[in-house]
């Protein structure tokens, strides 16, 4: 039978550091706020001139060079990071397929903002499992939208943990891979589509009048529907991608979920009943929208903390309003 495995994975982060110290500057939080229930110590910034594609291209290129895989070998390259690139209608995913020299690749892109790490992992799954010639995948995210952040708007102050960076992942198939690729689910409530978002540039609204940063409407409204829910979808599609891997919530070993407050992250692994310390916290990162469960998974498996043979989650959320899960059975057991 024909498997998926994650072959390979790898992280580039922007050289500049933004410690907690300057964003309570910046926002006129405490520092001690920042950090205690941000859960932020710091995050990466893009260099002003340094976009999606460059970062999406430093991770992939590190990939490369990790893996047995040429870029000449990829048969698609799936770009599922940041939705703000250099331009604003304009698909990053074949720019970064000829920059990197997959030639032979054509490209596929995919607009999940902060949970796009375990859809793209289900796309690339079924793109390999369901097409024949389909052996190899590149799937990449990169985000700079710490860029699109205004610290002077209370309404946006849940988002001041955004950072910049990129996570690539080579995916290929195998009829006994490590690190197999096992189910996925997701759950979306499109009640809440339209709380987050830049107001202004698109079809409704396309004046811009220097307008371009994230702002959040009925933030109240957003606030109190997602306590009654966010908690208990993570559950739900955390049990549903088990299900569908065969599996159970019991046999989770690890999860790699996205960057969030440091009361909810600690709710959420209580909730799945793991130990804090069997769950990836990027509070030296922030949330770097899709990208997140993919740069812990990087993490994890580089500093040894993954054992062979364990089911590692990866968990997200996203503004649309989505919560997705996939699970990895990691090493070669």
């Amino acid at each position: 039978m024909t498997r998926v495995g994650v072959a390979t994975t790898a992280t580039y982060l922007p050289e500049r550091w933004m410690p907690a110290a300057e964003v309570a500057a910046a926002s006129g939080i405490p520092e001690q706020v920042v950090v205690d229930r941000f859960g932020l110590r710091g995050k990466h910034i893009a260099a002003p001139d340094q976009h999606v594609t460059d970062l999406a291209v430093a991770a992939a290129e590190q990939a490369f060079a990790e893996s047995d895989l040429s870029p000449a070998e990829i048969d698609v390259v799936v770009y599922f990071g940041s939705l703000w690139k250099e331009w604003p209608v304009w698909q990053a995913a074949p720019w970064i397929a000829h920059r990197l020299g997959c030639k032979k690749a054509w490209a596929l892109e995919l607009d999940y903002v902060s949970c796009g790490a375990p859809v793209a992992l289900r796309v690339c799954r079924d793109l390999l499992i369901g097409e024949r010639e389909t052996r190899s995948v590149l799937a990449v995210a990169a985000c700079r939208e710490s860029y699109l952040l205004d610290y002077g708007n209370e309404r946006a102050r849940f988002m001041f943990n955004f950072g910049d960076g990129a996570v690539a992942a080579v995916l290929a198939k195998d009829d006994a891979p490590a690190n197999e690729l096992l189910g996925s689910a997701a759950i979306t409530d499109g009640s809440l589509s339209l709380h987050v978002k830049v107001p202004q540039g698109g079809s409704v609204d396309p004046s811009v009048n220097g307008a371009r940063f994230l702002d959040v409407d009925g933030l109240e409204e957003m606030k109190g529907r997602l306590d009654q829910i966010s908690l208990q979808n993570f559950v739900r599609v955390a049990e549903d991608a088990l299900r569908r891997s065969g599996a159970e919530l019991s046999e989770v070993g690890y999860l790699c979920g996205i960057h969030m407050k440091r009361s909810m992250h600690e709710g959420l692994v209580e909730a799945l009943g793991l130990p804090l310390d069997r769950a990836a916290y990027l509070d030296d990162t922030g949330h770097v929208s899709g990208a997140d469960p993919l740069m812990a998974l990087d993490r994890a498996s580089r500093s040894g903390e993954l054992r062979d043979g364990e089911l590692v989650l990866l968990l997200a959320a996203g503004t649309g309003y989505t919560w997705a899960a996939s699970v990895v059975r990691w090493g070669t057991a």
